[in-house]
């Protein structure tokens, strides 16, 4: 078995957080919240949204090819401890939504949710090959979560 290159590793386990057990998903998604919300607190309001938008596809355009040369490297489809893609969906479903206690809980709760049951056509996006297919599914459940959040926000729900 090779060796992942570290900058692949650090990326792909967040730092270490993907090692974390159990539930490195879970830690990996509560953390980033926590990141999220420490960042809405230091930019200015105006900025939030579109520096979300950065945060995420960075991890996305980053966590791609770390994804996957560290599922190589562990002889892995889908290693539990490869958490970017987490990190990529939380931010996501946080896309152009205030940072209340609120909307922290929920879209934390909506993205897991859909993380681990994988509607149509989650489960699909999943099979692609290597790094596509470990980060692709939770970009796919960040969205899912975002409507869902939007539709809060719309009703007044999260106010």
């Amino acid at each position: 078995m090779s060796r992942a290159p570290r900058w692949a590793t650090l990326v792909a386990t967040f730092i270490g957080i993907g090692r974390i057990r159990p539930g490195p998903g879970t830690w990996a998604s509560a953390s980033t919240v926590l990141l999220w919300w420490l960042l809405t607190r230091w930019f200015n309001p105006g900025w939030q949204t579109a520096i979300t938008c950065v945060l995420a596809c960075l991890a996305v355009v980053i966590g791609i090819p770390a994804a996957t040369r560290v599922s190589w490297a562990a002889a892995l489809k889908d290693p539990q401890f490869v958490v970017i893609d987490e990190v990529a969906g939380q931010l996501i479903t946080f896309i152009a939504v205030p940072a209340t206690w609120k909307s922290l809980v929920l879209g934390f709760i909506l993205f897991r949710g859909f993380d681990i049951v994988k509607p149509p056509p989650l489960r699909h996006l999943e099979k692609l090959r290597e790094g596509v297919g470990i980060v692709l599914d939770d970009v796919g459940a960040g969205l899912y979560a975002l409507a869902c959040m939007q539709i809060g926000l719309h009703f007044g729900l999260l106010k």
